[in-house]
């Protein structure tokens, strides 16, 4: 598929977790344009790979219209290759028997559907500019007050 950089959404994601489980947050920078938007959010008991799955999903969650070019950048092997694999799609086939995280994947899997998904690995702390920056939302978020509770979590799954 060829994409004119104009007609892309990039968007930039990272999760954090102090302990694996513990306090945790992800980091979402969506560009568009000149456009530029930052969220962040912590939770007090999560995981790494839920906050780098959840990153994607809040940054998908923002797109207002369907049927976008999107590209991904994230430093989460277990986000991009579950999605560039296919794997999340046997899972689904599955009901994500054995499977951890399933109520985010749930999450994500309509999001996806809605735009031309492109998922690419780069490099943690790698001198990515925009992914430190995640990085940096992630971790004050994992580290911030009024940490939420990530029922997905908590609740088990």
């Amino acid at each position: 598929m060829h994409m004119n950089r104009q007609d892309v959404v990039t968007i930039y994601t990272d999760g954090a977790s102090r302990g694996n489980p513990g306090p945790g947050g992800y980091g979402t920078i969506m560009i568009y344009k000149n456009h530029r938007k930052e969220l962040s959010e912590g939770f007090r008991k999560t995981t790494n790979n839920r906050m780098e799955l959840l990153a994607v999903i809040e940054g998908l969650s923002c797109l207002k219209k369907e049927g976008l070019n999107v590209v991904i950048y994230s430093d989460s092997k277990y986000v991009v290759d579950s999605i560039e694999k296919k794997w999340v799609f046997n899972w689904y086939k599955k009901r994500f028997k054995d499977k951890k995280n399933a109520d985010l994947w749930m999450r994500f899997l309509p999001l996806y559907a809605k735009h031309n998904v492109r998922m690419i690995w780069v490099k943690g702390h790698a001198d990515n500019l925009e992914n430190e920056n995640c990085d940096r939302l992630a971790v004050e978020a994992a580290l911030g007050g009024d940490l939420k509770v990530d029922e997905g979590y908590e609740k088990g799954n």
